[in-house]
């Protein structure tokens, strides 16, 4: 692998500016493992997860890196969802001490009302703050408003930008990347702030070489990685990402109000795949010459057409039983339709390292020297 340099390649110790996503149900142990021996950096989703899980994850994690290096922090991160801190301080506090316990090298911190309060609980119980092993907070943004703040109140070692076309759980109203992560990278440069790395619908490495010229020193994949076979996804979900196209990708609470999941920060909503037999309009039924034929009305339709939402949380758990895969919940950003096949971690983490490598290369040859 040739290394790309950038200031969070530096921070981390990498080779690759790639990091995956702390997907909660996806992203465990193996996974972000495997996202590391590849060069790049690789983070478990603590998500609603019992403290016997995580602690089972990093282990595996652990393993896999042939970790035993007391003094070295573990290299990956943990991703924690912070209103589900919020709603239990003394869960909360147990699980942040199993990351501390095992020297993860990163905490990733999303969606909550005080994700301040939580780095500062990490950085008060790390026996190696103030030091270069230090773990490292990241802070997931979507406001020129909330990088401020990140910088200058809460102090974050890297800020992760995602825009609207991210997959899972975002802000609603979110810009798209390509006009937000500019608009964060000039604030990070005004005020002199961390690495500023990009989220959203990523899928290759042309967008990353673009998202790198762009200000970002790194990119989060989420969507692209539940192909690889490490993820916690099953092979069905896999097989519905590679049988989407984009158009597929849709932002709704459907699927939260399905599985009682409930409780976000006002703004945040879920982007998905539209389940069930795909929809057309009028106008693309005529351009496409496509009839729309569906016996099965899946989650997302009857949320959107008002249905009780005691029948759609039946109709999933049902669903569930019968291993009805139109109704299962599949997370993904608008970059699925660039996706076409399952993949090792590890190979895909090469696979875009080499493509962004080219583009970059590829860009400099369009400038003419005088």
């Amino acid at each position: 692998m040739i290394p790309i340099q950038t200031s969070l390649t530096k921070l981390l110790g990498i080779e690759s500016p790639i990091v995956s996503a702390p997907m909660a149900g996806a992203s465990g142990g193996a996974l972000a493992a495997q996202v590391t021996l590849a060069g790049g950096f690789g983070f478990v989703g603590a998500g609603y997860e019992p403290p016997d899980s995580l602690t089972r994850e990093l282990g595996i994690a652990r393993q896999l890196l042939q970790h035993t290096d007391d003094d070295a922090p573990l290299p990956i991160g943990v991703g924690f969802l912070a209103w589900q801190l919020e709603k239990s301080p003394d869960r909360a506090e147990q699980l942040l001490s199993i990351v501390l316990e095992h020297r993860v090298q990163a905490v990733w911190l999303a969606f909550g009302q005080d994700l301040g309060r939580w780095a500062d609980y990490v950085r008060n119980h790390d026996k190696n703050a103030g030091s270069a092993k230090a773990v490292k907070i990241f802070v997931q943004l979507s406001t020129v408003e909330q990088a401020h703040w990140a910088i200058k109140e809460c102090k974050a070692d890297v800020i992760v930008a995602q825009g609207n076309e991210a997959g899972g759980h975002g802000l609603g109203a979110s810009l798209p990347l390509l006009t937000l992560c500019p608009l964060i990278a000039d604030v990070v440069k005004s005020l002199n702030g961390p690495p500023l790395i990009a989220a959203g619908g990523l899928a290759i490495g042309a967008q990353i070489a673009s998202l790198l010229t762009l200000g970002a020193q790194g990119v989060v994949l989420g969507t692209r990685f539940l192909l690889s076979p490490e993820s916690l996804y099953t092979d069905s979900h896999r097989q519905a990402l590679i049988a989407a196209d984009s158009s597929q990708s849709v932002r709704t609470m459907a699927f939260d109000y399905a599985r009682n999941t409930l409780g976000w920060p006002e703004g945040i909503d879920g982007r998905g795949l539209r389940n069930g037999t795909k929809l057309f309009s009028p106008g693309v039924m005529a351009f496409t010459g496509s009839t729309f034929k569906s016996s099965i009305i899946a989650t997302v339709v009857d949320y959107e057409r008002g249905t009780d939402i005691a029948v759609i949380q039946k109709k999933l758990a049902e669903a569930i039983k019968t291993g009805d895969n139109t109704r299962m919940v599949v997370w993904a950003g608008s970059g699925v339709g660039l996706m076409t096949k399952t993949m090792p971690a590890q190979d895909i983490v090469n696979e875009l390292h080499e493509e962004c490598v080219r583009h970059l290369r590829g860009a400099g040859d369009l400038v003419v020297n005088a």
